[in-house]
C-alpha cells in the first residue's frame, strides 16, 4: 500500500513470531535481515535490504535470555541509524530490568535508567511499549514513548466467560498492584481485594492475609503485569483458596516463566491462565488450563498510526 511505503518492520530474534503477526496486520512483509553469532558468541547483524529514509519499527521484547536480546536491540539500532533510517522506532513489547527502577537500599543501581540511556544513544527516536512494570519509566527515556496496556485483551477473554459480577471478585497480588488491578474492576465489575504480600529477600516473597472480599464460594480473578517464577502469584492463589474461592484465574501481560515458574503453576490447580504473547512461551504444552492472546493487533495499530503521524492515546485506555 502506498501509505506504507517507507515503513519498514524489522525483528530481532526474542520474538519473530510476533513480528509476523504484526506485519500481517499491517498487510507487509517483514524487512530482510540476518541476525547471527560469530564464533565467539558476538552478535552478526546484518541488513539486506535498503532502508535509506525509511520509518524503522524494531520489535525486539528483551526477555530471556536478557542480555542477549537486549544487545541485539542496541545493535540492530544501530545498524538501521548508520544505514541512514529517517526515524527508528524500538518496539519492546517487554522492557525487562524494569524491575530495578529506584534505589531501595543503599550501593544499587538504577539499571532502568541505564538500559533506557543505552538505547537512546544507539539512536532509537521513540519507544513502543506495554505494561511496564512501573509507568514512571517513561521518564527514563530522552525520547517520546508510547506505553500501551494489555488490560482491554484480557478482560475481553474473561468477559466472554460469562462470570457474573455478584459472582466476581477481582484480587490485586500485592498493594503495589492497585492501580492496575481497579482498571480491571472497572471493565468486568465484581468486587475488589487485596493480597498483603511481604517481601523477604529479591527471590521470596510471603503472603500470608486478605483485606477485602469476602470472597468465599465466588470466583477470583488475580491480575498481574508479569509472571517471572510464579512465587507471587501463586502464593496469591493459595491465600485466595485458603478464604473459600471456588473459582480461580490468573491474568498477566508478560508470561516472563523463569526458573521453578512452570512446576509452580502446575502444582498451583488453577482453572486458567491467561497471558498474552509479548514473550515467547517455551513450553506451553506443561502449562495447565494456558490460553495465550495475542497482542499484535494492538502493536500494529499503535505503529500504523505512529508511522502516519496520527493520534495513539485512545490506545493507552
Amino acid at each position: 500500500m502506498r501509505m506504507y511505503e517507507h515503513l519498514t518492520i524489522l525483528s530481532g530474534r526474542a520474538n519473530p513470531d510476533l513480528a509476523r503477526e504484526i506485519a500481517n496486520y499491517l498487510g507487509i512483509g517483514l524487512g530482510a535481515v540476518d541476525v547471527g553469532n560469530f564464533p565467539d558468541g558476538e552478535i552478526s547483524v546484518k541488513l539486506n535490504q535498503n532502508i535509506r529514509g525509511c520509518d524503522v519499527f524494531l520489535i525486539q521484547p528483551t526477555c530471556p535470555p536478557v542480555n542477549e536480546n537486549l544487545v541485539e536491540l542496541l545493535v540492530l539500532i544501530d545498524a538501521c541509524r548508520r544505514a541512514s533510517a529517517h526515524r527508528i522506532t524500538a518496539v519492546i513489547p517487554y522492557f525487562g530490568y524494569a524491575r530495578q527502577d529506584r534505589k531501595d537500599s543503599g550501593r544499587v543501581p538504577i539499571t532502568s535508567k541505564l538500559i533506557a540511556n543505552l538505547i537512546v544513544e544507539a539512536g532509537a527516536h521513540r519507544v513502543l511499549t506495554m505494561d511496564l512494570h512501573a509507568a514512571q519509566i517513561q521518564g527514563f527515556f530522552d525520547v517520546p514513548v508510547d506505553h500501551l496496556y494489555a488490560a482491554p485483551i484480557l478482560d475481553r477473554h474473561f468477559s466472554s466467560l460469562g462470570i457474573s459480577q455478584e459472582d466476581l471478585v477481582i484480587i490485586s497480588p500485592d498493594e503495589g498492584s492497585i492501580k492496575r488491578t481497579l482498571q480491571h474492576v472497572e471493565h468486568l465489575g465484581g468486587s475488589l481485594a487485596i493480597v498483603d504480600k511481604r517481601r523477604a529477600n529479591a527471590l521470596e516473597t510471603r503472603q500470608a492475609n486478605l483485606i477485602g472480599g469476602p470472597i468465599k464460594g465466588k470466583t477470583a480473578l488475580i491480575f498481574d503485569d508479569m509472571i517471572t517464577t510464579a512465587g507471587s502469584i501463586c502464593g496469591a492463589v493459595e491465600v485466595v483458596r485458603a478464604h473459600g474461592a471456588n473459582r480461580i484465574y490468573l491474568g498477566a501481560t508478560h508470561a516472563v516463566l523463569c526458573g521453578p515458574a512452570i512446576e509452580r503453576l502446575e502444582r498451583a490447580h488453577i482453572d486458567g491462565l491467561v497471558v498474552t504473547n509479548t514473550c515467547p512461551i517455551a513450553q506451553p504444552h506443561k502449562i495447565p488450563n494456558l490460553t495465550i492472546v495475542s497482542v499484535a493487533e494492538l502493536l500494529g495499530e499503535a505503529i500504523r498510526r505512529v508511522h502516519r503521524n496520527e493520534s495513539v492515546s485512545y490506545l493507552f485506555d
